[in-house]
């Protein structure tokens, strides 16, 4: 296994799931009720707040609504695109170690 297989066979399931989380966080803002200090809620807070909070300095809330879980999902998938997709770098250094 090469390292490039080796950093897509991890970068996929992470990049996955913290999209997932990101697009848990996005239904979350509909909800302000919800308690994020409780479960399960906080499953979904803590792993992503940290990520969040530099992007809340920089883009302010639109009409009362946090969009910086909606730019974290674009740079997620755009990582996992540019990175392991079908054309992704990594995917061709893999491909170009094993034909060499």
């Amino acid at each position: 296994m090469t390292l490039a297989q080796l950093a897509s066979w991890i970068l996929g399931p992470v990049l996955g799931i913290y999209t997932l989380l990101f697009i848990v966080r996005i239904v979350l803002t509909w909800y302000p009720q919800a308690d994020g200090d409780r479960l399960p809620f906080n499953l979904v807070i803590w792993p992503t707040e940290f990520l969040l909070v530099p992007v809340r300095k920089v883009v302010p809330p639109v009409g009362g609504v946090d969009i910086s879980p909606i730019i974290w999902v674009g740079i997620t998938t755009l990582l996992r695109e540019v990175l392991i997709g079908q054309q992704g770098l990594l995917r061709i250094l893999a491909s170009a170690s094993i034909g060499s």
